[in-house]
């Protein structure tokens, strides 16, 4: 199966508020070349979006993000998710999200942490939050004694700073939220949205 990093060089993290949005939204990011769509389960109407999509555009590579909890993971499962996310992982969530069959990118701040998930047979991690964490220069001194290990950097990236962290041998793709702000999805501007999804995706160097 394909590596969720090797997908698009940006994976959208997506908050979302009404549920009619889901599908349009979907098609115009799968349209603008970014096919992996995270959904943050942040609102009451995410795991509706998530079943909106899974059903209605098959070409998307549909995920859930925020997973905290197992209850969470099963729930997102049950929604149609083809990958989750969650912000750091307990060995409880470690193991609810490796007992649900679906690729997962724990996310992960310090080197034992990073350790921690090689050790359970992970080498694809979300960076978070990437900013705050250390950026790329993080990443880049991480990538000398953990070689083998990729990341998603999310948090605090840009358009303008993916670039640097899309550079990094260890760095496949990066989250990022500007993709779909909140102005376009209430105007329902699926245009603007491809068009940004387009530009992102001409990111990787």
């Amino acid at each position: 199966m394909t590596s969720i990093l090797d997908l698009a060089p940006v994976i959208p993290v997506v908050v979302i508020h009404d549920a009619a949005h889901a599908v349009p939204l979907a098609r115009a990011l799968v349209a603008g070349g970014l096919p992996a769509i995270e959904i943050t389960l942040r609102t009451p109407a995410a795991l509706d979006a998530v079943r909106a999509i899974a059903a209605e555009v098959p070409e998307a590579w549909i995920g859930v993000g925020t997973v905290t909890t197992p209850a969470h993971v099963a729930a997102s499962v049950a929604a149609g998710a083809r990958f989750l996310v969650s912000p750091g992982a307990t060995p409880d969530l470690h193991a609810a999200l490796a007992d649900s069959g679906l690729p997962y990118l724990p996310g992960v701040a310090t080197v034992s942490e990073v350790l921690a998930a090689v050790e359970r047979g992970l080498s694809e991690l979300k960076f978070f939050p990437a900013e705050a964490a250390g950026g790329a220069a993080y990443l880049k001194a991480l990538s000398g004694p953990l070689p083998d290990v990729r990341f998603c950097p999310t948090g605090g990236i840009t358009v303008d700073s993916a670039a640097g962290y899309l550079a990094l041998p260890n760095v496949g793709c990066v989250g990022g939220s500007w993709l779909t702000p909140a102005d376009l999805l209430a105007a329902g501007d699926w245009d603007a949205v491809e068009g940004l999804a387009a530009k992102a995706a001409g990111l990787r160097p």
